[in-house]
């Protein structure tokens, strides 16, 4: 048998936020500001409940539009709905 001729390469995915990062990032914009200890693991979890939400729209869009891939048109749909839905 011939070797396949395509290569499978897993990637690391990192478990953990990127707490360092996220620190200086808020030390840089806003130095006044007196954070708890555990305020950066809540804008982490944020951040990734939005690309949950904005992944969940936009595959609904794209079943509704009968298309099998996801496209830049139906992210930005799912994006508009999501951010009007959290303004209220």
């Amino acid at each position: 048998m011939a070797p396949s001729t395509t290569v499978l390469q897993r990637k690391l995915i990192k478990r953990k936020a990127p707490r360092g990062f996220l620190k200086l990032v808020f030390k840089r914009q806003k130095p006044h500001l007196h954070l708890t200890t555990n305020s950066d693991l809540l804008v982490h979890l944020n951040c990734l409940l939005f690309v949950h939400r904005l992944a969940e729209e936009s595959r609904a869009n794209a079943c509704e539009n009968k298309c099998g891939i996801i496209k830049k048109d139906h992210v930005l749909a799912a994006a508009k709905v999501i951010l009007k839905k959290s303004r209220g």
